[in-house]
């Protein structure tokens, strides 16, 4: 089920408590008025989202241009991971972002009845992206005509491919915060030209303006699972965030009868900001065919045709 809908977030400070308290406002719908001196109206549905305090981000984790919200269990039982990606200051224009929600459900394997013990999975069944700006104007594909980033541009896949290089900002729960030269990257470190993953496992999406999302379709026990997200918000500009999750930790200890698992942790972090330095070879190759295609398909002069000609 694929829908979209244009709201607006609302942030309001409240400074007795020191709190930030996130409101959504959807357009639930639209009344066109029936006479040339009456004005339409919008109605709009209000839902408070969350309150934020310094003293209960515990689960929010912020690196350079990136934010990582989660994983948290939500009261279904589903966990929701939240990647955001901001524009960097080194280009001017709009204030705009990239989020992304991923949510898992518990699965159980065939043949075991649901809720019968402890399941044997999370499987993704929701992903939700936010394009959001700062303003009154919400980034849409008819008030994006004249912005310098546009988050509905069409984006040809071999403009992913090319010489990337930059800076990295890493965390780990044993190694802090790191920050990082990146003067080439490796093809192996080039999973933005791999859109559909490096397993079966991995679900991906490819967007208008630039954006690539992947993440795993089934997280198990025992591995660190990778949120990937990644958005070209110009030809010139490649940004990257990904998140590590570990699920399923079994708690020791416990008894024969009592099976227990640790709640769902972050187990790394990586956010790149990259540059375009150069081409790749076999990208500077396909350029080269297509020019040569081109200058087949070029309509000839008169002189050349003259000269051609019997």
């Amino acid at each position: 089920v694929i829908d979209e809908t244009v709201a607006s977030v609302d942030l309001d400070y409240d400074a007795p408590t020191e709190s930030i308290q996130q409101t959504h406002r959807l357009a639930m719908g639209a009344t066109v008025a029936d006479c040339s001196t009456c004005f339409d109206s919008m109605e709009f549905k209000s839902f408070p989202v969350q309150r934020y305090m310094p003293t209960q981000l515990h689960k929010t984790r912020l690196g350079s241009i990136g934010m990582i919200n989660g994983p948290s269990l939500l009261r279904s039982g589903a966990m929701a991971t939240e990647l955001v990606l901001a524009l960097p200051e080194s280009l001017e224009g709009e204030r705009r972002r990239v989020r992304v929600a991923f949510q898992h459900a518990p699965v159980w394997r065939a043949g075991v009845e649901p809720g019968s013990g402890p399941p044997d999975g999370l499987k993704l069944f929701r992903t939700m992206v936010s394009r959001e700006s700062l303003g009154d104007v919400p980034p849409t594909r008819e008030t994006e005509t004249n912005a310098k980033i546009k988050l509905y541009r069409g984006v040809p896949p071999f403009r992913w491919h090319a010489e990337w290089a930059g800076t990295s900002w890493t965390w780990g729960p044993t190694t802090g915060n790191r920050g990082w030269s990146l003067d080439k990257m490796d093809e192996a470190d080039a999973w933005h030209g791999r859109p559909t993953g490096d397993s079966p496992n991995v679900w991906n999406l490819r967007l208008p303006g630039g954006i690539l999302l992947q993440a795993p379709r089934i997280i198990n026990g025992g591995e660190t699972s990778l949120f990937r997200l990644a958005w070209l918000p110009t030809e010139e500009c490649l940004l990257r965030m990904e998140a590590g999750v570990l699920a399923f930790q079994p708690v020791e200890d416990q008894g024969n009868d009592v099976v227990a698992f640790y709640p769902p942790s972050l187990a790394s972090m990586r956010c790149d900001i990259l540059q375009k330095v150069g081409e790749l070879e076999e990208q500077e190759e396909r350029l080269r065919q297509l020019a040569g295609e081109s200058d087949v398909l070029k309509p000839r002069s008169d002189e050349e045709l003259s000269n051609v000609m019997p």
